[in-house]
């Protein structure tokens, strides 16, 4: 049996038992990774789109500031007949005319109880959480996709390892044959060698399936078919240095903990907009209006007017006080949630902390449980051939060597993911943060460009 020697790197155990099979002439990059399932995963794309439409909820809401202007025209035929009265005279006017005009009425709204200016900051706080909810998209995604990464090598490792001990099984089932027609061993002995070989296929196949299973969701989450994966190290350069340190970081840094706090903005604002509706309403209006034909004896007309309105609402039947107390329900369970998403994003932090310390551990021990198993299944081998063993000693020797390299992949595997599991639950996991070799989605340009805009349908690429 061709045995594995064990290193002492946190992930060179899986690029060794990969490039068992060949060594590749260019390999992919878990940064190179990461930066295409940036840039192009959909579901991240979709979340910027997201974006981009609730900026627009800030020009809809300073639209309160602006003017409504409209124009009529009007042109048509009738007929009339009228008697009109002079004094002592009377005048018959009868027949058609076709009356036609045009005009035109401006409205300005003066003062609505602070409603438009409450709206403006409600929408620019929506439009800061949603923000902070493309973050926390991009923190899912790059998170995704360090752990398909990790899952392609572990998985492509682990068949590797399963393939190797079908080999060896195959070869340990023909000497065991051999040694049974020299009438050194038993039916029994050739019957638990060809048992084991049956499971060790299964193993491989089953290997296998997850790999399958693996790409399909490599090529989902990062846009491609994987093809010779370097090595990963974890990222923990990047990582505060102590628990406590982590969770200060978490409560101000974590997106989740943002966009609630955005949140509570919105909801107290919404209680502003309401109250805002107990306020008088002041509108100044001005219209012009110019008129031919309008009837038989009216030959053209034209009126112009300027007309300050004042609405005091007295009483609407009582639903807008009904809103208010709504809207202030509503902020006091966007405050318990602020609370609840804090809670949550502790825990989540102490967890992938465990697992990180975990992950660190597992990997030493394992290497260790490595190297014993391929030590004993040596020593197991030597005493075979000379009688102080059996074929089962064997058989169960070189299975707790598959075990020991598999658990040390799968270890691997784990340390690099829970330092990218830690990263994110603190809130820092970003292409800035990683130093990735593309421009970062500054969705501030996309509301630059749409912010004032008065008249247009064109949609800016936030570019």
């Amino acid at each position: 049996m061709q045995r594995v020697t064990v290193l002492g790197g946190a992930v060179t155990a899986v690029l060794l038992l990969i490039q068992m099979a060949a060594p590749p002439a260019r390999a992919d990059t878990m940064e190179a990774a990461l930066l295409r399932a940036y840039q192009s995963n959909p579901q991240l794309n979709a979340q910027r789109a997201s974006v981009r439409a609730t900026d627009e909820s800030v020009p809809q809401a300073l639209s309160g500031y602006r003017p409504k202007v409209t124009a009529n025209a009007s042109a048509g035929t009738q007929y009339s007949d009228q008697l009109i009265s002079l004094g002592s005279r009377t005048i018959l006017a009868d027949g058609p005319n076709s009356p036609h005009a045009v005009g035109a009425a401006a409205t300005q709204t003066l003062f609505n109880g602070n409603q438009t200016a409450n709206k403006t900051r409600a929408a620019e706080s929506q439009v800061l959480g949603a923000r902070e909810g493309l973050r926390l998209m991009e923190q899912s995604v790059l998170l995704a996709a360090a752990t398909i990464y990790m899952d392609y090598l572990r998985d492509a490792a682990i068949l590797e390892v399963q393939r190797s001990n079908t080999r060896v099984l195959e070869q340990t089932l023909k000497q065991t044959r051999q040694r049974y027609d020299a009438g050194l061993v038993t039916p029994t002995d050739v019957a638990q060698s060809e048992a084991q070989l049956a499971v060790g296929r299964t193993q491989e196949l089953t290997a296998e399936a997850n790999l399958t299973t693996t790409r399909a969701n490599f090529r989902r989450i990062i846009g491609n078919e994987p093809e010779q994966l370097a090595p990963a190290s974890p990222v923990d350069r990047y990582l505060p240095e102590t628990l406590r340190d982590a969770a200060d970081i978490t409560l101000v840094e974590n997106p989740s903990v943002t966009a609630a706090m955005y949140g509570i903005d919105v909801n107290f604002l919404n209680v502003k907009v309401n109250e805002g509706a107990l306020f008088p309403t002041v509108t100044l209006q001005a219209s012009v209006q110019r008129g031919w034909q309008q009837t038989v004896t009216q030959i053209r007309q034209f009126n112009a007017s300027a007309i300050a309105q004042v609405n005091a609402p007295i009483y609407q039947g009582g639903a807008e006080y009904s809103l208010i107390r709504q809207s202030k329900e509503a902020l006091e369970q966007q405050r318990l949630n602020l609370e609840q998403v804090r809670d949550q994003a502790r825990a989540d932090l102490i967890t992938a902390w465990g697992q990180l310390l975990a992950g660190r551990a597992q990997v030493a021990s394992t290497q260790s449980q490595v190297s014993a198993s391929e030590i004993a299944l040596l020593g197991t081998r030597k005493e075979a051939t000379v009688g102080q063993r059996t074929v089962l000693d064997v058989l169960n020797a070189q299975q707790a060597v598959v075990n020991a390299r598999v658990a040390l992949v799968s270890a691997q595997h784990d340390r690099v993911v829970a330092s990218y599991a830690v990263l994110s639950a603190v809130g820092r996991l970003s292409p800035q943060v990683l130093h990735l070799a593309t421009p970062a989605y500054d969705p501030s340009v996309h509301y630059r460009q749409v912010r004032d805009n008065w008249v247009g349908v064109r949609t800016p690429d936030g570019r």
